[in-house]
């Protein structure tokens, strides 16, 4: 089908440009809207390719394309559909270089961070293999007098994917596909309109590892026809990444039309660092989560409440080891610190850098307006620290979504820990420490969902949930681990009794003899 080039330009963005297609049960189809949304090359800033603005009626296809693939792929064993998991993820590790490239083409990744992206993605494939057993019920034999009960767990129909620009592997191909289908679900998935060529290239390894027509169908579109996929009435549930103002209407609107919701939104997580910390350690952990995939992800590390007496140490270090990070072409393989998504994105940051100013905080280090050569069209940010940024200041309370550190400077445990529980996020938190009390007491206490303790991006393995708190999260139960299981699957409880061959005919209780008291 081609749905994007299999390897981004090596001339720096100077290519024809690609027009992408669509895919439903199993075809890819150009749009009849004759509408297109351009993609941008992050390190030149030439469009390289244009997705589809798909058309209501195509959107409705694709959902009727996975609601008529559901019955027969829902009686699929569930060992079959494993299979499909363990020949995708042979794709995904010999293609892995492949879509590193293209994610570091189309998004900015370094290739670095664009591997780790892949990577993840196959950390959620993996645990979809085990499906045979995470889908495993619960029994009991006798629970009252020759009655015994049984819970399976059974799919429920078509789940929608919305995902976000800055995870174009990890998160549809990581977080939502695998437990999706591989509990026995079928999927529409809309795909970011400004990196989806990794997703339609994943979607075509897919379909390569022998994935049946329908089970998955991929959109892209605007915002009118992304609406249709929250109230259709074959739409079982919705995952949704993005910000959070998008992520209350998703679950307001979902949810209001009898569908299960993951919405996971912003984030603007912060790390406390004690004076007995290793500072120097301390400072270049926190420098990769926070300057990492350019800040673009919920689990940066964009705030920094540094205890007082070491304040000047702790940012001295940080602005020493931001200013050695190489800033270049996402895909040059020396390149620490890549471009932001796009020049509007650029500018937003750059816009958020000089409200900082304007609110009081102290430019220790700015990234504004940095020029690579060779790359002069590129979207960069460098890398930029705020010193002294105080509660209630914007800057350090919303998220900025790139290379941006804030620093909070606390008189202690206490005041650092009541400033970053006070915030409307509670993604993650980190603590840095050797102190074991105070490290539990943070552990114990603090909001976030993801604790990290001398650990600056604490992102479990997928067989745990990716566990956001309070505005972070909008819905029940989290995407992955047993949680992504359960939102997934519904219980379905049996219970059965059999009569003897000389049955002994006796009045029926209330409860029929399940409920028993001595």
């Amino acid at each position: 089908m081609g749905a994007g080039p299999k390897h981004p330009p090596e001339d720096k963005g100077l290519t024809e440009v690609k027009r992408l297609k669509y895919s439903v049960a199993g075809e890819w189809k150009d749009t009849a809207s004759g509408q297109y949304m351009p993609i941008t090359d992050s390190s030149t800033g030439h469009v390289i390719a244009e997705t589809p603005c798909c058309t209501a009626a195509e959107v409705e296809a694709a959902v009727r394309a996975a609601n008529d693939a559901f019955p027969g792929w829902s009686e699929t064993p569930v060992t079959q559909r494993a299979q499909l998991m363990f020949a995708f993820k042979a794709k995904l590790d010999r293609h892995l270089d492949e879509l590193a490239r293209m994610v570091s083409t189309e998004l900015g990744k370094n290739l670095a961070e664009a591997r780790g992206d892949v990577i993840k993605a196959i950390e959620g494939v993996e645990l979809a293999t085990a499906a045979p057993i995470t889908m495993q019920g619960d029994s009991l034999l006798n629970v009252s007098p020759g009655f015994d009960t049984v819970m399976y767990r059974e799919p429920l129909g078509v789940f929608v994917g919305i995902a976000p620009f800055n995870f174009p592997a990890m998160i549809p191909f990581g977080w939502m596909l695998p437990l999706a289908i591989t509990t026995g679900n079928t999927l529409v998935l809309k795909a970011a309109s400004q990196t989806p060529m990794t997703s339609m290239r994943l979607l075509e390894l897919l379909y390569e590892a022998g994935l049946p027509k329908g089970v998955v169908n991929l959109v892209t579109c605007r915002r009118a026809e992304a609406e249709l996929l929250l109230k259709h009435p074959e739409v079982k549930g919705i995952t949704y990444v993005g910000s959070l103002s998008v992520g209350r209407h998703v679950y307001q609107t979902a949810a209001a039309h009898g569908k299960r919701v993951q919405a996971l939104c912003e984030a603007k997580n912060h790390a406390l660092v004690l004076r007995d910390a290793s500072l120097e350690n301390a400072a270049r952990v926190i420098i990769n989560s926070t300057f990492g995939c350019a800040g673009m992800r919920c689990m940066a590390l964009p705030v920094v409440c540094v205890e007082e007496v070491v304040a000047d140490e702790f940012v001295a270090y940080l602005a020493r080891f931001a200013r050695e990070l190489k800033v270049g072409c996402a895909y040059d393989p020396a390149t620490e610190l890549g471009p932001v998504v796009s020049a509007e994105h650029r500018k937003s940051v750059e816009d958020w850098v000089t409200k900082g100013v304007e609110e009081g905080a102290k430019v220790v280090l700015d990234g504004r307006g940095v020029v690579v050569p060779g790359f002069e069209g590129g979207h960069f940010v460098g890398p930029t620290i705020l010193d002294r940024v105080r509660p209630g200041m914007s800057v350090g309370d919303k998220e900025i979504f790139g290379p941006v550190t804030c620093i909070k400077r606390v008189r202690d445990f206490e005041e650092g820990l009541a400033i970053m529980n006070a915030g409307e996020f509670a993604n993650g938190s980190c603590i840095f420490t050797e102190s074991g009390y105070e490290a539990r007491e943070f552990v114990r206490r603090t909001h976030g969902g993801m604790v990290g303790v001398n650990v600056g991006i604490p992102v479990p393995i997928s067989v745990f949930p990716f566990a956001g708190h309070k505005n972070s999260f909008l819905g029940d139960l989290h995407v992955l681990g047993r949680d992504g299981v359960a939102f997934y699957t519904e219980a379905k409880s049996v219970t059965t009794r059999w009569f003897g061959p000389v049955a002994e005919a006796k009045k029926v209780g209330t409860w029929e003899g399940i409920l028993t008291r001595t």
